[in-house]
């Protein structure tokens, strides 16, 4: 048997919740981390003299900026369905995470620690927000008691 989906949303909601605003302020600071970090490499470091690896420099910026905005862009959609906005509905096309923009890991061998540390945590928020989406699309099997609930919800 199978749980009922609207029984497993209200179990799992508080939860979910939580997890979503967690997420969103983890999402947040990392956007202002990775602005930060990338106008440093930008303005300060030895990039400025290198047009190549300024280009680069600019192309995983945007791809790190692209992949971030995706995640919040799912998180604020997710705590507008949460909040019951009649706007934002599961079939939206803001419900669903999306395929990954991935780095290019040997153009970035050649930037900053600190900002291959950011694009490297941008790609694993953009993982767990799609193994999230995964996981809770994904049918619940109905718990124990569940199921007893409803053999007696069947019974009367």
């Amino acid at each position: 048997m199978v749980a009922r989906h609207s029984d497993m949303m209200q179990i799992a909601a508080p939860v979910q919740r939580a997890q979503v605003e967690n997420l969103y302020v983890e999402a947040m600071v990392l956007a202002d981390e990775a602005h930060a970090a990338f106008a440093a490499q930008r303005d300060l470091g030895d990039i400025r003299r290198d047009g190549l690896m300024q280009i680069s420099l600019a192309c995983e910026s945007l791809k790190t900026t692209t992949r971030l905005m995706h995640v919040i862009a799912w998180l604020l959609h997710r705590r507008a369905m949460m909040a019951g906005d009649p706007g934002a509905g599961p079939n939206d096309s803001a419900a669903r995470i999306g395929e990954p923009v991935a780095a290019d890991w040997d153009v970035c061998a050649g930037f900053e620690a600190s900002v291959r540390r950011i694009i490297a945590a941008s790609e694993r928020l953009f993982e767990r927000i799609a193994g999230l989406e995964a996981g809770w699309d994904a049918p619940q099997a109905a718990t124990p008691v569940q199921r007893l609930l409803a053999q007696l919800e069947a019974r009367l």
